[in-house]
């Protein structure tokens, strides 16, 4: 496995944890940390042995403080487009757009374990993930209006579906600092743990998947649930739904997932992310999945 600068990767168990790793810098975001995450997450989809990822931040101060806008290994995390003369060059692309479009492509469930101050990208990244837990510590900041920018990561796509769009409006128009409580009433968060708590919370959840689950399927319905309920009507997800059905009944996790329960005993799914997904995945690259 590559050896990291600013993140961990620990593996056990079926379960991997990926771990922001500068807390002397409270966890801020980089260029290098950008391309570690999406490095690990390449490697976590491609080992079946993982049934799901957990990230969390080092320290007890901060999840992520925002991007750091003075990094020390050389790279920033966001493009200057004064640099390019055409907007569409790809070095105008935005950092936090690469890593959380990185981690809504994930294969493998994403729970967020928010243990501290999480502003910027460090409240953007958390968008894509599937759940996110928090300390009862952590706050929480979309405070691009705060700084003369516009939220980024793809977060006026993600933002507005989670928590509704009165909500994501003045969170990101105020830029205003918020508690776990607020994040986990409008949504945003699952639910809230005392700082001790947090990480075997997570863990119970990933596995609560990872125990009784098929990779297969849970690597499909994420996606199905993502992608569907952005499409413009409900025959969208008809025609995927129908699909999927049809080939995964007919595959060896649905007949190991009836066995099981006539059985009355723990599942044992044969099926394989790397290899057994269905044929037309991923239909979104489709020129036509009608």
């Amino acid at each position: 496995m590559a050896e990291y600068t600013q993140i961990l990767l620990d593996i056990a168990d079926g379960v991997a944890t990926l771990t922001l790793n500068r807390p002397h810098k409270m966890n801020a975001y980089t260029g290098t940390m950008m391309s570690e995450i999406i490095d690990a997450f390449d490697r976590t989809d491609a080992d079946d042995s993982v049934r799901a990822v957990i990230i969390t931040g080092a320290g007890d101060r901060a999840f992520c403080a925002g991007a750091d806008l003075t990094p020390d290994d050389g790279k920033r995390p966001f493009s200057d487009p004064s640099e390019v003369a055409d907007l569409s060059d790809v070095r105008v692309r935005d950092g936090g757009g690469y890593c959380t479009l990185r981690i809504f492509n994930s294969k493998k469930p994403v729970i967020g374990a928010i243990n501290g101050a999480a502003v910027g990208i460090g409240a953007t990244m958390q968008l894509p993930m599937d759940f996110r837990l928090a300390s009862t510590s952590a706050r929480f900041g979309f405070v691009f209006a705060r700084r003369g920018i516009v939220p980024e990561a793809a977060s006026s796509w993600f933002l507005p579906r989670l928590v509704g769009m009165s909500t994501a409006l003045e969170w990101c128009m105020t830029g205003r600092v918020f508690g776990a409580q607020e994040a986990k009433d409008a949504g945003l968060v699952r639910s809230l743990h005392a700082p001790e708590d947090l990480l075997p919370a997570a863990h119970a959840l990933a596995r609560e998947i990872a125990d009784n689950t098929s990779a297969v399927s849970v690597a499909m319905t994420r996606a199905m649930l993502w992608r569907n309920s952005a499409t413009p009507h409900p025959m969208f997800a008809h025609r995927v739904d129908s699909r999927a059905i049809y080939q995964l009944s007919r595959g060896a996790d649905a007949k190991e997932g009836v066995a099981s329960f006539l059985e009355k005993r723990a599942p044992a799914y044969p099926g394989r992310v790397s290899s057994d997904m269905p044929g037309f995945y991923p239909w979104w690259d489709e020129p036509s999945w009608e």
